[in-house]
């Protein structure tokens, strides 16, 4: 079994960043992804970005591309996503995932509770 707890949701202006963190325990495995996804209310929920955790390569959904930023830190086992330029369609409860890398949901075994994040026009 594998933990997951989200953290540094929030409030923020457009324009503004946010950053969220991922701590995950239990019995991790290198070759597991990281990634976030998000569900606004009413929608499903769509892929954000990823992180495989052997080689650090990443991916994008096209909505975050050149704003949305996702790190890790082996050490903490811990996955952050910097948000800048935060858009009003940025709102939705943010969700990390651990499992196979993918951009489906159903790839991903491990799911935290999720964080909210609200972005004000």
């Amino acid at each position: 079994q594998v933990q997951l707890v989200e953290s540094g949701g929030g409030l923020v202006q457009a324009g503004g960043s946010l950053r969220l963190s991922c701590v995950a325990s239990g019995r991790f495995f290198t070759t597991y992804a990281m990634a976030w996804f998000r569900q606004a209310p009413g929608k499903e929920r769509e892929f954000v970005s990823a992180i495989s955790w052997s080689d650090g390569s990443t991916s994008y959904a096209d909505s975050v591309k050149g704003r949305f930023t996702i790190s890790r830190d082996n050490a903490k086992i811990t996955v952050n996503l910097q948000m800048n330029s935060l858009k009003p369609e940025d709102t939705a409860v943010y969700y990390c995932a651990a499992g196979l890398i993918a951009t489906t949901a159903s790839a991903y075994r491990y799911w935290g509770q999720g964080t909210q994040v609200t972005v004000s026009s």
